[in-house]
């Protein structure tokens, strides 16, 4: 199976559990693995043979942009539940959200959810 990744989709939302988060927002980074056959589209040279990651970036980053969740993790799987709903040829995705600046005291590092969905009838 092929794949296809679309890294560092940056995008400010207002996904998180303190009050603040969901008021004020912060960025979040997406990274997104596809899975598909894209074996018809290395001979035909047709987009309408893949996926046209403009509108998964898209659709990634009105997501971030105007969901208000609690918790990152019912946002990365609402990303993937959607680019699945999406995608005629996608079989499988992975979604990396992060929080590169999470509010948490003397903590510079970075939380990520990294989870994986695939398409019932696959």
């Amino acid at each position: 199976m092929d794949c296809i990744h679309l890294t560092g989709i940056r995008c400010y939302g207002y996904t998180g559990y303190l009050q603040e988060e969901q008021v004020l927002g912060q960025w979040f980074e997406v990274d997104v693995r596809l899975w598909l056959d894209i074996s018809k589209a290395g001979t035909t040279d047709a987009i309408e043979d893949t996926i046209d990651y403009r509108s998964i970036i898209s659709l990634v980053q009105n997501l971030v942009k105007t969901s208000k969740f609690s918790l990152v993790e019912k946002l990365a799987s609402t990303i993937a539940d959607s680019v699945l709903a999406s995608s005629d040829h996608a079989t499988k995705v992975q979604v990396v959200l992060s929080k590169p600046a999470a509010p948490i005291p003397d903590f510079g590092g970075r939380i990520s959810i990294e989870l994986t969905r695939t398409k019932c009838n696959a």
